[in-house]
């Protein structure tokens, strides 16, 4: 069991379809009331989607509270130094409301279509590891800054504009090495259900936290943020996030204080506006309540 006793947050996972821009104005508008993030998925080649950047800009614009992530940006087909100064210019325009997500890349034959890279696993690891090292001298406020690695470099370049606030990089990642890397070197983890079931959650996180302890870090400071992708009915089943309020509170508060996981972005099917809205008024509540009352009692 690990608590690592951190605030818990809150998103909604909000699809960039051009055929639900209506629909996603009004569950931004949710957010913004309500929870803590908007979470929008960054897949450049699918021809149904908006391009993410463009969409996370326009959802800012229209809210005032909630925060934006890219969940996650896909590195092969951005530029780090670039994808860098995008998300700090969004964070500056917005009064501080950006955190940045970083992918390694998958559906590498889309990708390749769309003109990018074909990597292999260990490419694509090493070449989000460079990724990062290139956004943090981009945020540096240097007034020079220079990087030579396998896959990035940075020759002279003036860095700017620094972040509004002190922007946090999670990442995306599964494989045990780069769970070490996060842990040593980046912000946040941002998995999702779909990929990694809670089982697997606490083994993955013990990585985190060895790779944080071997870099002389807290590991309680490092964000551990999950997509739960399900369905709130009125009916009990016996499928995880699927099911009553109550199996949807008892669900994420054990996630929150026996794997130590406290950001939960849920990604409702079809993004359905009254899934989304049950989310925040009723389950996002009640699992406030329930960690609060077992962290009383330890």
């Amino acid at each position: 069991m690990t608590d690592y006793g951190r605030d818990l947050q809150f998103g909604v996972f909000v699809t960039p379809s051009p055929d639900l821009l209506d629909n996603s104005y009004a569950i931004a508008e949710i957010a913004d009331d309500q929870l803590d993030f908007i979470g929008v998925q960054d897949h450049p080649y699918q021809k149904h989607f908006l391009e993410a950047w463009a969409f996370m800009a326009t959802l800012l614009a229209r809210t005032d509270r909630v925060r934006v992530v890219p969940d996650v940006a896909n590195l092969p087909l951005h530029n780090p130094a670039v994808l860098a100064k995008t998300a700090a210019s969004l964070d500056v325009i917005s009064g501080g409301r950006v955190e940045l997500a970083l992918g390694a890349g998958a559906f590498w034959d889309a990708i390749v279509a769309m003109g990018g890279p074909r990597r292999t696993a260990g490419e694509a690891a090493r070449a989000l590891r460079e990724a990062v090292e290139v956004t943090r001298l981009m945020w540096s406020g240097e007034r020079s800054v220079r990087y030579d690695g396998d896959f990035y470099g940075l020759h002279g370049v003036h860095p700017g504009p620094q972040p509004a606030h002190d922007m946090q990089i999670w990442l995306g990642v599964g494989g045990p090495k780069l769970l070490r890397y996060l842990g040593g070197h980046a912000d946040g983890w941002l998995p999702s259900n779909s990929y990694f079931p809670p089982e697997a959650l606490p083994a993955m996180s013990a990585q985190i936290d060895r790779g944080a302890t071997d870099a002389g870090r807290d590991p309680s400071t490092i964000v551990r943020a999950y997509n739960v992708f399900g369905e709130i009915g009125d009916h009990e089943t016996g499928d995880r996030f699927r099911g009553t309020v109550s199996q949807w509170t008892e669900d994420l508060t054990t996630l929150a204080v026996d794997t130590g996981m406290d950001t939960f972005i849920f990604g409702a099917p079809d993004d359905d506006l009254t899934q989304t809205r049950r989310f925040a008024e009723e389950v996002v509540p009640a699992v406030r309540t329930a960690v609060a009352r077992s962290r009383g009692r330890h």
